[in-house]
């Protein structure tokens, strides 16, 4: 490892032999790079042996709460991070502005009238249009796929749709959530409900983005639990009729400020050269964004902070970017991608975490087959923490923007058991992640960082980078 040097460029005479005769004496006691103490280990031993990073976070998702793009809430707290990452230390600590959609969903309402009253947990789904003011009342066709809704084309006239899809999983379960509005429009639907998609539930709704088709009527789309699915399933299976009324006034707002969080140890031989991690800052308008991605942000924060409070500096630039968003637009990804076009060809590669901060199992990597050799090989500390894997299982949304400039990204994989138990929903809160496995997590993502960013060989890059996303929004 190399120390930190004196911020000073300008020493001479006695003053720069003296730093020379220091940084002699500190490398023979080190044993020079090659002989130094093991980097990896330090940052293990540092990253596993506190709860800095899962305090840090409850301050964050307890003070703010959800992080919605265009909320007051999401500002203040980009406001803080960069206050707090200014505090650490970091190198070139500021914002990026970029624009943001603004969609809100105000108040909601889902009740079933008949064959029996109930009122319907539920949640819109983002981007939805709202009800007329007074709501809607509709007679419920359930269906179990596209293909049963087409086959049943038929009935669906100035009814509301619900799609009873199981989920197998998240790439496949979520097209319901994304195209169902403009399939239930097609065949005549004055709205469209779906079945949370989640593996487990207690009475909870998923909230997430959807779409729409300008080709196609816009019609309200939202989201209720997998118990009133089912029961709704049977009611239609014994013949009963089902009728709900929804109401929802979402909005579409004109686009809002926001900013990407850039801060960095700054390389010492190769500076120009980039290595990026990086979680989005964020989240949904439910929960407190803890799982999602509040965790995943925070150990890309703390694997820098860490080689900041340890006194490391890799040869090339370890660069934490915090992505605003992603949950309902990517726009923070494109925003960086455009701003630094021209610096692309220097990303030697992009790490994201985006799917909890559980115990950490490894990485996906995207990128070259020679890229990929070298990885397994830096990898091989992580086994320490089992996190040694390198699959291939594509890419997290935010670095999968950069994958058209041909950068090599990485996702931390970790243990997703019951990830979408709580993924989109007022129960993504801080009590369901572990300070442990956020902090074997930021080591990890420290570790990873420090093997790519301090080799002497630079990272292989191959011009047919592409990758499918782990997980759309």
């Amino acid at each position: 490892m190399t120390p930190l040097p004196p911020t000073t460029s300008s020493l001479s005479g006695p003053f720069r032999r003296a730093r020379n005769v220091f940084l002699a004496l500190a490398a023979l006691l080190a044993g020079g790079r090659a002989g130094a103490a093991n980097v990896p280990e330090q940052l293990m031993d540092a990253a596993t042996k506190t709860d800095f990073a899962y305090q840090r976070l409850a301050q964050l998702c307890d003070s703010f709460g959800p992080r919605f793009s265009g909320t007051t809430n999401l500002e203040e707290a980009i406001d803080w991070i960069l206050a707090q990452m200014s505090k650490d230390g970091l190198d070139n600590v500021h914002g990026e502005r970029v624009m943001v959609p603004h969609w809100v969903r105000v108040a909601e309402s889902a009740e079933m009238l008949a064959p029996r009253a109930r009122r319907l947990p539920m949640l819109g789904l983002g981007g939805s249009v709202a009800t007329p003011p007074e709501g809607l009342t509709a007679e419920v066709l359930v269906v179990r796929s596209f293909a049963d809704l087409a086959a049943r084309a038929a009935e669906a006239e100035n009814k509301i749709v619900l799609f009873n899809v199981p989920f197998t999983t998240y790439g496949e379960t979520v097209a319901i959530r994304v195209r169902g509005a403009v399939e239930a429009a097609r065949v005549g639907a004055v709205a469209s409900l779906i079945r949370s998609v989640t593996p487990f539930s207690i009475q909870s709704p998923h909230t997430g983005n959807m779409s729409y088709n300008s080709a196609v009527r816009r019609i309200p789309h939202a989201a209720i639990t997998v118990e009133d699915a089912e029961m709704m399933q049977r009611m239609q299976d014994r013949g009963q009729k089902i009728v709900v009324r929804l109401k929802m006034s979402a909005a579409q707002l004109p686009d809002a400020p926001s900013s990407n969080i850039v801060a960095e140890i700054t390389g010492s031989e190769k500076p120009e050269e980039i290595v990026l991690v990086s979680g989005h800052i964020d989240s949904w308008d439910v929960g407190q964004g803890a799982m999602d991605d509040g965790g995943g942000a925070m150990a890309a924060w703390e694997a820098v902070r860490l080689m900041r409070q340890l006194g490391l500096r890799p040869r090339r630039t370890v660069r934490v970017v915090l992505w605003t968003n992603e949950e309902n637009g990517l726009a923070g990804a494109h925003g960086y991608e455009q701003r630094h076009r021209g610096e692309m060809a220097r990303h030697v590669l992009a790490i994201e975490s985006d799917m909890g901060t559980f115990k950490p199992e490894g990485f996906s990597f995207v990128g070259g087959d020679a890229a990929r050799k070298m990885i397994k090989k830096l990898a091989r500390p992580l086994a320490r923490l089992g996190a040694a894997g390198i699959l291939n299982q594509g890419s997290e949304a935010d670095v999968g923007v950069l994958e058209r400039d041909h950068v090599p990204t990485m996702a931390l994989l970790d243990d997703e058991t019951k990830y979408f138990w709580y993924h989109h929903t007022d129960a993504d809160t801080m009590d369901k992640l572990n300070p442990r496995e956020l902090g074997a997590c930021a080591a990890v993502m420290a570790v990873m960082a420090w093997q790519v960013a301090d080799d002497p060989m630079t990272l292989p890059r191959e011009e047919t980078t592409t990758s499918s996303e782990r997980k759309q929004n």
